[in-house]
């Protein structure tokens, strides 16, 4: 049996999850991270929306985790959103991954849109006044 917050998913995930429902429903069963080698757009987009936070890595690399998979299916792996990398713990092969800025703020701090605007409200408010 396969547990986790990481969803080791195949390549172009996401195609035909054009729906916020495919990211809540893999955010409600617990899974906090998907690392997949190549995610469609809408998906990623709705992903990180949501909390989701869609790894994207190389072929071989992706490779790599499924072997590691296979050879202990309790196989562990971490993800350090901070300095954008992901871990394969039992090898310790580690590959960096992109993401937008804006939505690693968002991600690190716990925000949706609006909270990310709210958390700016002092700084509006004084471009406001200079504004004037």
């Amino acid at each position: 049996m396969y547990s986790g917050k990481i969803l080791v998913a195949g390549k172009n995930f996401g195609c035909g999850s054009s729906r916020e429902h495919a990211a809540w429903a893999i955010n409600d069963y617990g899974f906090k991270v998907v690392v997949s080698s190549f995610f469609a757009d809408i998906f990623k987009n709705n992903a990180l929306n949501n909390g989701l936070l869609p790894v994207t890595v190389s072929d071989e690399f992706l490779q790599s985790v499924f072997t590691a998979i296979e050879a202990n299916p309790h196989a562990t792996f971490s993800v350090n959103l901070e300095n954008q990398n992901f871990r394969i713990d039992s090898t310790g092969e580690t590959t960096d991954f992109e993401i937008n800025p804006y939505k690693k703020s968002c991600l690190i701090n716990g925000y949706d849109d609006i909270d990310y605007l709210l958390s700016m409200k002092d700084q509006i408010e004084a471009f406001e006044q200079r504004k004037g």
